[in-house]
């Protein structure tokens, strides 16, 4: 289980852990319905908190002793409220700050509108969400949905700096009524020169089973340009990653440019086409791969075998899980 997300049952009241498919490449994602997002409205709650963890890092997490970097996927539906309790445990003041969401400004999470927690203490954030309407004026305002994300913004500067370059950050999807739920959710964080603080060349890697709808949450941090590249597998330039019909206008892609507090998100049939391995995924600008930006999409066959894959060249014994809808 990916610790950088949790259950869908927290936010959303979704189904359990899908079953990973056991179907050729060629037949992948063909044999089962798609499940939908439902309709929003509800109003959500959760406890939050603000960590120090090993080496001098950051994260958040939904139980104390839990904070992980990135922090845990949040998912709300077009319309729905989520009223978060944040805790700061750490010594220094921290906030909670998120992209794309809407928000009062006692929710903004920075030090300019004392929106911020000191150290020990607690405060309620309060992000809601809207469906795409028309305004009285007549024209047309968007919703909420899309992959955006959350962030400190007070520790080190007031813009965050080092809350940031520390861990403290995390991805946030919100669905809108009828879009394809994935089996399972895995985050990607270019920061700075590091992908989720991890050490160079230690990837995260994600795993699949071929035939698996796989969804992807990419963010980028820090002070440096990145393309985001992933080898063998390939998606639509829009909202969702996904093609609405063969008249849909979107460029299908499998390269993005993306700069400090961009974040898009994309789902792709693991395998489809090209069947199960040890796929890369990296930015593209060279210098950066050299230096350790890459990690694996480990997709396996239906008996768990990956072809060509050592685990032990890449120092992980065995691959980590993901986070299953």
């Amino acid at each position: 289980m990916d610790r950088r997300s949790f259950n869908r049952g927290v936010l959303l009241g979704g189904a359990a852990a899908a079953a990973s498919l056991s179907v050729a490449p060629e037949a992948v994602g063909a044999d089962r319905p798609a499940r939908t997002a439902p309709a929003g409205g509800e109003v959500k709650r959760i406890k939050l908190y603000a960590e120090k963890l090993a080496d001098g890092q950051m994260g958040y997490g939904l139980e104390k002793g839990k904070a992980s970097i990135p922090g845990p996927l949040i998912e709300l539906n077009e319309g729905d409220t989520l009223h978060i309790e944040f805790e700061n445990t750490m010594d220094v003041a921290v906030s909670l700050h998120v992209h794309g969401l809407d928000y009062e400004i006692t929710s903004d999470g920075t030090k300019l509108n004392r929106s911020h927690v000191e150290p020990g203490g607690t405060r309620t954030y309060t992000w809601r969400t809207h469906a795409p309407g028309r305004r009285k004026d007549g024209t047309w305002r968007a919703g909420s949905a899309g992959y955006w994300h959350y962030h400190d913004h007070v520790v080190g500067t007031e813009h965050g700096t080092r809350g940031l370059q520390k861990g403290l950050y995390g991805p946030v999807i919100v669905r809108r009524k009828g879009d394809v739920l994935p089996d399972r959710t895995h985050t990607v964080v270019f920061n700075d020169m590091l992908i989720n603080n991890r050490p160079p060349h230690s990837g995260p890697h994600f795993e699949a089973t071929v035939g698996d709808r796989v969804e992807f949450v990419v963010i980028t941090h820090g002070e440096f340009y990145h393309t985001f590249h992933m080898h063998g597998h390939r998606w639509a330039d829009n909202r969702t990653g996904m093609l609405t019909g063969p008249d849909d206008p979107s460029q299908v892609i499998d390269n993005k440019i993306t700069g400090p507090a961009d974040s898009f998100g994309f789902q792709v049939i693991a395998g489809e086409g090209v069947g199960a391995g040890a796929w890369m995924y990296h930015c593209h600008v060279q210098s950066h791969s050299d230096m350790g930006m890459v990690g694996l999409f480990l997709v396996k066959k239906p008996d768990g075998t990956i072809p060509g894959y050592d685990p032990h060249e890449h120092g992980q014994e065995s691959p980590p899980g993901g986070h299953d809808h």
